[in-house]
């Protein structure tokens, strides 16, 4: 990810970081523009997104459906917060050293990053839907209209900007995985080991026997076949 290998794409565990490099990075570049346009659709509804119609009541201008004006508000205001936070995750991730909380951070953000898209697709059909509902004559001198617009049009830039924060968290994810860092080896930090081979054939002792009456139980090696014997021979003299 990036240049970076490692679990979920971090090179070196408490390395320092570039805050260039970090600047340049996809998920940074698209970080921003999600702030961006959830700033926008937050702050067009509630600086311009409700009218007064001849009365002391404020209407939403979408076809007078508070729902949608509440709805447009929530989605960009948490939207806005969420990537403050992710952001901060994301400059601080580098020095994350430990592999479990690198995987809930990586987890977290596909969940919620995804969960968020989905969430600005249902914003930005149902502004549409009731700015197409919505009559001229409910909004005199074409008040709150550029703001409408805007809501609903950053409601579908924000699709495609966290649909792309997705994405590269489940690609920082499947690169954690094939790096299989998620045994219970390595997660404790205790690296496996491996048992010693035995010299002996059987893996054991063997027992040989001394004398007639007392054998004794001790590790040794097989003999190797045809060794000689190194005893002197010894030879009878013939009888004329």
């Amino acid at each position: 990810m990036d240049g970076g290998v490692g679990s979920f794409g971090v090179g070196r565990a408490g390395s320092t970081i570039d805050p260039i490099s970090f600047a340049k990075q996809p998920q940074t570049i698209l970080r921003v523009l999600s702030w961006i346009f959830s700033l926008v659709v937050f702050a067009s509804i509630v600086n311009e997104g409700y009218v007064n119609m001849g009365s002391e009541r404020l209407h939403c201008v979408f076809n007078k459906n508070a729902d949608a004006c509440n709805y447009g508000v929530f989605v960009g205001l948490v939207g806005l917060l969420a990537c403050s936070f992710f952001f901060l995750v994301d400059y601080k991730f580098a020095s994350i050293s430990s592999v479990k909380d690198r995987k809930k951070a990586v987890m977290l953000e596909i969940g919620f990053s995804g969960f968020w898209a989905f969430l600005y697709f249902v914003s930005f059909c149902f502004l549409a839907n009731q700015w197409s509902r919505t009559e001229a004559d409910e909004l005199p001198l074409n008040q709150g209209a550029d703001a409408a617009r805007a809501a609903i049009a950053f409601s579908f830039f924000s699709i495609i900007t966290w649909a792309g924060l997705t994405v590269r968290a489940v690609q920082k994810y499947l690169l954690g995985t094939d790096m299989t860092l998620f045994t219970t080896e390595h997660l404790d930090g205790v690296a496996p080991t491996q048992p010693y081979p035995s010299n002996s054939p059987g893996g054991g002792t063997a027992t040989t026997t001394t004398t007639t009456t007392t054998t004794d139980t001790t590790e040794t090696y097989q003999n190797p076949p045809f060794t000689e014997n190194n005893a002197a021979p010894t030879y009878q003299v013939p009888i004329y």
